[in-house]
């Protein structure tokens, strides 16, 4: 038997670029030349910024299983339940962003302007949280991700210490909800390579 040639393409390196924006949004046309998303993401997408180490996209189903007294083994598994999400921890730290972490709340200028402004946030009742649109591409253009109703699980514990790799940041976990689509996200990809 010949040596199998084992295939190193496509790689996936680097953390991307995490956004956000209102639910409804118009989500990004995915224009495709050259093997890569060629379109910018729509106004009123937004950029979370840096984080401290990228972010993790997790999928996990939960599962029934028929049994039978006559076998080991079970007969089936059915798909009781499944989530998806995405976490990440924001090493910017903002009103803005804030509000995101909470899902929702107000934000007041309370007196002055520029470097004078006084800012003021109130988290949202319970039972008045917001959802968001959740986007993701990579940092080669092939790959794009998008949660069209997200909403915030993680919880928010901002520690504060010593030392620059030990700058504060926010803890974020969101899980995708059905959305218009249908979908809690869509995957897509650009090329051939990535098919």
């Amino acid at each position: 038997m010949p040596a199998a040639t084992v295939p190193k393409t496509p790689l996936a390196i680097g953390a991307g670029y995490l956004y956000y924006s209102a639910l409804g949004t118009s989500l990004p046309t995915n224009t495709v030349v050259g093997s890569v998303f060629t379109d910018a993401w729509p106004g009123g997408w937004n950029l979370f910024g840096v984080t401290k180490n990228g972010h993790e996209f997790d999928y996990s189903i939960t599962v029934d299983e028929t049994d039978a007294a006559e076998y080991f083994d079970p007969l089936q598994y059915a798909t009781t339940a499944r989530t998806s999400g995405m976490k990440f921890e924001l090493q910017l730290i903002s009103i803005t962003l804030l509000s995101k972490a909470l899902n929702g709340g107000t934000a007041t200028v309370v007196s002055g302007s520029g470097t004078t402004q006084l800012n003021k946030f109130t988290p949202p009742a319970p039972g008045s949280e917001v959802r968001i649109q959740i986007g993701w591409e990579s940092t080669d253009n092939t790959e794009r991700l998008v949660m069209e109703q997200a909403f915030q699980i993680g919880s928010l514990a901002i520690s504060r210490n010593k030392g620059a790799s030990n700058n504060a940041t926010l803890p974020l976990e969101f899980r995708g909800e059905v959305a218009a689509s249908g979908f809690p996200f869509q995957y897509f990809t650009a090329g051939t390579a990535r098919a």
